[in-house]
């Protein structure tokens, strides 16, 4: 949630349009998160969960292969994963832009 929270005040203090909120199931604590960020240059006026990302930062690398991280994606959509190892290593190929970057 921190990561969208500060995307989208990087954005607005860029003269974007931004807002961040999270979706909490009724997992249990420490249960994987899903945060939003919405960027614009017009007002956004819908609070609806994104279902079609132009991006996704993973920040959970073991997320990758136990929930459908890339559903919804769009085919041009890029995606950015918090991890020292390669995509092959991650068992992930080279199908779409996606680059790897270690943020921890």
């Amino acid at each position: 949630m921190t990561a969208a929270e500060l995307l989208s005040i990087a954005a607005f203090n860029e003269g974007a349009y931004a807002q961040a909120f999270p979706s909490f199931g009724s997992e249990r604590t420490g249960a994987p998160v899903v945060a939003f960020c919405r960027i614009d240059d017009h007002e956004i006026r819908t609070r609806e969960p994104v279902s079609e990302p132009d991006a996704l930062i993973v920040q959970d690398p073991t997320l990758l292969h136990q929930v459908d991280v890339f559903g919804g994606l769009r085919p041009s959509g890029y995606v950015l994963i918090n991890s020292t190892r390669t995509l092959d290593e991650l068992g992930l190929g080279s199908g779409r832009a996606t680059s790897t970057a270690s943020g921890s």
